[in-house]
């Protein structure tokens, strides 16, 4: 497949080694300095830009019908005009907080144990997300997807970084530390004992992998979509 690769930083230079292994083609590096030339000649396009550029790079792909995936978080107060669009144009758009095929196993596990601790109110739960000290956003986009998976299946309505929240707030610890891909865990805290679950991110690799999967999934198909439908875990 060709594939237009919308950003061209550490994730988009890894996604490009990916596809070049897998046999695929490159049609296009956008960056800050360059133009959408060649975008038509894409099959696909992957997002992996900056939040103040998202939306714009997505709208350029659905009004030219290619279908694309979005890594690029720290925008999503804008995903509700980007899902009309789609519809609007007939095309094909997933957007994902995380590719990791183990993060998404891990969003999985995090919906489940949700169900199944909503019925036992002496535990308290809380998030905790580490991330270099590059990324832009905070709360991560992963630690967001995770806590509405949570506020889904329980009685918390909403999240906050506020150490003195309300109780029925779910608390969101965002930590920036040199060199850290991305380490996210969740607590469920009683007075007699901890249950913890957590994923570790050991580099970039997982993430462009699972994007690139998704790119390769997505063609010929129309609607929105999660890396839920890409997996099958829906």
């Amino acid at each position: 497949m060709k594939v237009a690769l919308l950003g061209y930083g550490k994730m988009g230079k890894i996604i490009e080694r990916i596809l070049l292994e897998r046999g695929h083609e490159v049609v296009l590096k956008k960056t800050s300095t360059t133009t959408f030339d060649g975008l038509k000649n894409a099959d696909v396009a992957i997002d992996f830009s900056l939040p103040s550029v998202a939306v714009a790079n997505i709208s350029e792909c659905l009004t030219n019908g290619i279908p694309v995936i979005s890594g690029t978080t720290g925008w999503l107060e804008e995903y509700p005009k980007m899902v009309s669009l789609c519809q609007e144009k007939n095309g094909a758009f997933l957007y994902g907080s995380n590719f990791s095929l183990g993060v998404n196993l891990f969003f999985q596990l995090n919906e489940n144990l949700a169900k199944m601790m909503s019925k036992f109110n002496q535990y308290k739960v809380e998030l905790e997300e580490i991330h270099h000290t590059q990324k832009l956003d905070a709360p991560s986009g992963t630690a967001i997807s995770l806590a509405k998976g949570i506020i889904e299946n329980s009685g918390y309505t909403s999240w906050t970084l506020d150490k003195n929240r309300d109780e029925n707030q779910l608390y969101i610890d965002a930590k920036r530390i040199e060199n850290v891909p991305g380490t996210h865990s969740v607590f469920y805290n009683s007075d007699v004992d901890t249950i913890e679950i957590k994923h570790t991110a050991h580099n970039r690799e997982g993430f462009a992998f699972g994007a690139v999967i998704a790119a390769e999934w997505i063609i010929d198909k129309k609607g929105i979509f999660t890396m839920k439908d890409v997996l099958q875990l829906v």
